[in-house]
Formats: structure tokens, sequence, C-alpha cells
């Protein structure tokens, strides 16, 4: 359902069905008591918990999600978030990032997925900036975090979690028809 409507949505503004474009981050988010697999602890931001992973479109619309450990890097954690994305989103041909996931992940990636990943970098630290096409994601983020039940990691399972993210997605959605 979720694929579907995200199809429906990019049609209904003018866009191709199937996405070209993808952009990727991370978000670490804290644990409750009861939440029990993949804990980790995100050493850069001071957060025991997980790490929600995902790649939204364009429009922000979510492609793909992945739930892992807080402890992983971006870098690290990326191809798996990729790899889910293109079991259904096999038109995606770049994938805009942030400066967390360089390194030899760029070819890494081109490698198993022929894809191109493009950084976007700050050039002025310790100044607020809108970054092109880095604010869509963060804004993902957000819509996502207007529901209490993903505002914390709540859920025992991983996939659980995903589910969430996904009813949210849908919700927005929903609400734009």
């Amino acid at each position: 359902m979720h694929e579907v409507l995200v199809m429906k949505i990019r049609k209904s503004v003018g866009k191709d069905e199937d996405p070209s474009v993808g952009i990727i981050d991370a978000q670490s988010v804290k644990n409750t008591l009861v939440s029990s697999e993949d804990q980790g602890f995100d050493a850069g931001k001071k957060i025991k918990g997980i790490k929600r992973h995902i790649i939204v479109d364009t429009l922000g619309l979510i492609l793909a999600v992945v739930i892992q450990s807080a402890s992983i890097q971006d870098r690290a954690g990326a191809p798996t978030v990729i790899k889910e994305m293109k079991e259904t989103w096999i038109r995606v041909i770049k994938i805009f990032a942030d400066g967390g996931y360089t390194g030899t992940l760029i070819e890494k990636i081109k490698t198993l997925f022929n894809i191109d990943i493009e950084v976007i970098k700050r050039n002025e630290l310790h100044t607020f900036k809108v970054l092109p096409k880095r604010w869509i994601v963060e804004r993902t983020f957000a819509w996502i975090d207007t529901n209490r039940r993903n505002s914390k990691n709540y859920e025992r399972l991983n996939q659980t979690s995903v589910t969430m993210v996904h009813l949210s997605a849908i919700r927005i959605m929903l609400n734009r028809f």
C-alpha cells in the first residue's frame, strides 16, 4: 500500500511514478525500557537506542527504511538501506547524502548497485545554512516524529519500528489527497 501511494502522489504532481533520485540520512532515536532488539550507543549524539536509516525521493516520500543499532556508523548502514530500496525502486540512479557517507562507500555502492552517491557538505562550520536536497530528508524525519509512537523507540522488534514509520508515512500521504 505504501509504494502505491508513493506512485500516486508522484504522478499527481507531474513526476514519473518511479523515482530516479533518492536522499539518504540516519536518525538516532532513544530506546525506552521495553525496547530490546539492537540497542546501541551513538557516541556522536550521546544516544542509547536505535538508528533509523531512510531514503526519500525529492518530494520527501519514504522509499526505504531500515532500523539498526545506534552504534552503527552511517556509512556502514548505508548498503543495507540501499539494498532495501533497490528491491522496490530499481530506477534510482543517484543518491544525495551528507558528509557521513564518504570514503570507500561511494565506490562500493557504485559497484554493487550502480548508483552514484553525491555528498553535499557544509562549507561553513558552526553556521546554519539550508543545504540543497538535504533539507528534504530532514523534513521527512520531522514529519515522522509528529507521531508519538516515533518520538522514541517503544518497540521490542525492529520490524515493528519499520512498520510504525511506514504507517506514519501512509498517514502523511493520505492527508495530501
